[in-house]
């Protein structure tokens, strides 16, 4: 049982960058009730868009077919986001680049959606880890209030 995470900062979220949505679909099933949204993007350019909103991230990258340009991209944004981590998700035949992903950044490497339960304990313990966003004094006395959790 996974344990609830706040999804509270703006400064972390899951993000997925596949084609197929396989993993992201095994994710979502994994955090059932952890309360961690999968934030699913495409391109690598829609996933360095969803790093800039939220650098401290945990980012599922799937390597499939050339992994020239997707492992470029995990170690230039390992430098640029040192506080996200990148996961490396593949098929049976990307194997064969575990290691140069790992030397590229990666904190974790997987070739099949049925460890995808694995994945999600490391996703769930980096975004816990993450320190809240700054708070502003109107937001600091709101979160205090008994209330606090039910929207206007």
């Amino acid at each position: 049982m996974l344990e609830p995470v706040l999804e509270t900062h703006a400064t972390a979220r899951l993000i997925v960058c596949e084609r197929t949505g396989r993993w992201a679909v095994a994710l979502r099933r994994e955090l059932t009730g952890a309360g961690v949204r999968v934030w699913e993007t495409r391109t690598l350019g829609e996933c360095h868009d969803e790093l800039v909103a939220s650098p401290a991230s945990f980012l599922v990258l799937e390597v499939n077919g050339e992994p020239s340009a997707p492992l470029r991209f995990v170690a230039q944004h390992a430098r640029q986001f040192s506080a996200a981590r990148v996961a490396i998700v593949t098929d049976a035949a990307g194997v064969a680049y575990e290691a140069v992903a790992r030397e590229a950044g990666a904190v974790h490497f997987l070739s099949s959606p049925r460890h995808a339960g694995l994945l999600a304990r490391l996703a769930c313990r980096h975004l816990a880890q993450v320190p809240p966003p700054p708070q502003g004094l109107a937001e600091r006395i709101w979160s205090s209030l008994p209330w606090a959790d039910r929207t206007l």
